[in-house]
């Protein structure tokens, strides 16, 4: 029986709540204008705090009615000032409440009201705009559709205090591709924004703080425009230090993060040099402090993140922050919360919550380990060296959490740039069986960066390099050839690269089996120049020792052929060609293979055309080629050599062993002394 009253109990209460808020809605239709604004009022004070209060009025329809009254010139402004209120508190709600809010077309209604005069109603509807944006369900194209609102926003940012606060944030929040940096940038928003940073309000700064940021982040000439910008007189980088002061008030402290942020951009934008005081003197180390546990989670988090992105590609920088061993002890720290069990009673609540920061922290951590040990070999070491590092690395390969994994396989591409790490903290703790793990269905994301990884635990002196191959993952790396990514067919193409290095010829022979010649051939005429290059790198370390040579020659000779011909009769760089001729070079050294050169008189007189080409590299690449033809001690070479004699290739060399390029000379004289002896 109980079972059978469950359903309609719930029916009953839902039925009463419905019909309490079915109360404030009807009172939106009251023929008298004044019970309608009381009742707009009446509304504001019942969904302030109260989720869900706020969606069953979204429910029965409250939006398209206080839309309407917004919109109405014949509603007074206060009524539409209080709908302005009411739907900025309907927007403080649960992301389906944006969504509603959203679809009912609140966007466009609020920003035909910025176009009345009167202020309050002009700040009620930018604080509901604000609270609408900052929103991530919100599409903030909405904001770029009609291109008369940019240059509006920024007419009303000198009204006032609060007006400023808005925008800003708005700004910053809908700033999301370099297309949206360029809008901004073209309608005034450094000059309007800008004299904003000497306001009063620590809102204020830091809203522009923000979204000066956004603007600078990846973009050269926003940063190199800010680096001249003149606030009250001084360059904004000085503006900026002076707000990182540690004696300022707390308020202006907290933009102190803000400020280290922009000038990180602006940084890494090549707006102010890595060697800059404001760099290695004030913002390198303000990150480094942020990342100690005396500051908040959430800071130590932006610290340790943004501190990453500064040094990321400078050894200095990486070097600097390093040198007091505290920091990399400092982020040990990172992996050690939540330190203790809370005691407050919702426990899933806590638990959740200590679950997003612990997963941020360990993040934040490896990022950071990541950007310190991606150049320099001693920084490596002292990292790997760090309590339970590799352990800890290894779990974040299996994290639940997609960006730690991310970010744990990013630490560990790092240090697999170390011959030393490969040989022995890489295999001490196999991390090529959970690297293995991953590549087996993570995103394209992660994809990338763990098969970067596996092309440096594949190299010829990685102690992992066997174990790996005995795990079946020729077929993986050929599946990752296929990929519509260029960065994954890159990296499929350049592990299998490394890994036909010295190889015996079962693994050639399985690459080539595996990889299938249709599909090599595609790789040959990829659009992308790096998946050209791996490729042609996988090739020649494919044709390389003699019986390799003629047994894979032997049964693609033709296709091969034909393919070396179309690159290097196309449009490609020197680096492309030189790499090509190099594999004729290779097959040239073959016993049976080299007679595929001897019998194509136009693939010889392509080689004659690049012995005397203007680019050394490709000269030379050629003169190795016709050497290993006319060899002397191979069977047939003077047969070959008459031929080549004939051809007029002892003039070429004769003609190169004056060149001025020592090794040509040398390379030259050596072929010569073939027809010599």
């Amino acid at each position: 029986m109980a079972c059978l009253l469950e359903a309609p109990l719930r029916i009953s209460v839902l039925s009463e709540v419905t019909a309490t808020s079915r109360h404030y809605v009807d009172r939106l239709f009251d023929p008298d204008p004044q019970k309608v604004l009381q009742g707009v009022i009446d509304m504001k004070n019942a969904v302030i705090g109260n989720n869900k209060q706020k969606a069953n009025l979204i429910v029965l329809g409250a939006v398209p009615r206080l839309l309407y009254l917004l919109q109405q010139s014949s509603s007074s402004l206060e009524l539409r000032t209080e709908c302005a209120v009411v739907l900025g508190s309907l927007a403080m709600g649960t992301e389906n409440n944006i969504k509603s809010l959203v679809d009912c077309h609140i966007i466009p209604a609020l920003l035909q009201g910025l176009l009345c005069p009167d202020l309050i109603f002009i700040e009620a509807c930018l604080r509901c705009l604000r609270t609408v944006f900052i929103s991530p369900v919100t599409p903030v194209q909405l904001l770029y559709t009609d291109p008369t609102v940019i240059p509006h926003l920024m007419s009303l940012l000198s009204l006032t205090e609060r007006t400023q606060e808005y925008i800003t944030q708005i700004f910053s929040h809908c700033c999301k591709t370099p297309e949206h940096q360029t809008v901004l940038f073209n309608h005034g928003a450094i000059q309007n924004i800008a004299p904003l940073l000497i306001s009063p309000s620590y809102k204020v700064n830091g809203g522009v703080l923000k979204c000066f940021s956004v603007l600078a982040y990846e973009n050269t000439q926003v940063s190199m425009t800010l680096v001249n910008v003149l606030v009250d007189g001084e360059l904004l980088s000085q503006v900026f230090v002076k707000m990182m002061q540690r004696d300022q008030p707390i308020e202006m402290q907290l933009t102190a993060a803000k400020c280290i942020s922009l000038l990180t951009y602006m940084c890494r934008a090549g707006a102010i040099r890595t060697d800059d005081s404001c760099i290695v003197l004030k913002t390198l180390p303000c990150l480094v402090r942020m990342c100690s546990k005396e500051h908040l989670l959430e800071e130590r988090v932006e610290g340790a993140e943004t501190l990453a992105y500064l040094m990321e590609p400078d050894v200095e920088l990486q070097r600097i922050a390093s040198t007091p061993t505290t920091l990399v002890a400092m982020l040990a720290d990172y992996f050690k919360y939540p330190s203790s069990v809370s005691a407050i009673t919702d426990i899933k609540r806590v638990a959740d919550h200590d679950l997003k920061h612990a997963h941020e922290l360990r993040q934040a951590a490896f990022k950071l380990y990541a950007s310190l040990g991606s150049n320099d070999e001693d920084i490596r070491k002292k990292i790997t060296e760090t309590e339970n590092m590799m352990d800890r690395i290894v779990s974040g390969l299996s994290e639940s959490s997609i960006k730690v994994r991310l970010a744990a396989v990013r630490c560990l591409h790092s240090l697999s740039r170390s011959v030393q790490q490969l040989r022995t903290s890489f295999h001490d703790h196999a991390v090529w069986k959970p690297l293995m793990k991953l590549l087996q269905n993570a995103p394209d994301e992660v994809l990338v960066m763990a098969s970067s990884t596996l092309c440096n635990l594949l190299l010829e002196f990685s102690p992992s390099k066997e174990p790996i191959l005995e795990s079946g993952v020729i077929e993986l790396l050929c599946s990752l050839t296929q990929s519509d990514s260029p960065a994954l067919r890159v990296n499929g193409i350049w592990a299998l690269m490394n890994m036909a290095f010295q190889a015996d010829q079962k693994v050639k022979v399985e690459i080539v089996r595996c990889l299938g010649t249709e599909q090599l051939f595609r790789l040959l005429s990829d659009p992308d120049t790096n998946v050209l290059m791996k490729t042609l790198g996988l090739l020649r370390n494919l044709l390389s020792t003699r019986p390799h040579i003629d047994q894979i020659m032997s049964s693609h000779g033709k296709q091969i052929m034909q393919a070396v011909t179309l690159i290097l009769e196309a449009e490609h760089s020197i680096e492309v060609k030189e790499q090509t001729l190099c594999i004729l070079a290779n097959i040239a050294d073959g016993n049976t293979a080299k007679e595929l050169i001897m019998t194509n008189d136009d693939m010889l007189q392509k080689i004659k055309y690049y012995m005397g080409h203007s680019n050394v590299k490709l000269q030379l690449a050629a003169t190795f080629c016709i050497s290993n033809l006319i060899w002397n001690e191979e069977d047939g070479s003077q047969e070959r050599q008459d031929k080549l004699r004939e051809m007029g290739f002892v003039d070429v060399l004769h003609k190169l062993t004056q060149a001025s390029d020592p090794n040509l000379c040398d390379r030259a004289k050596t072929a010569m002394q073939q027809y010599l002896a």
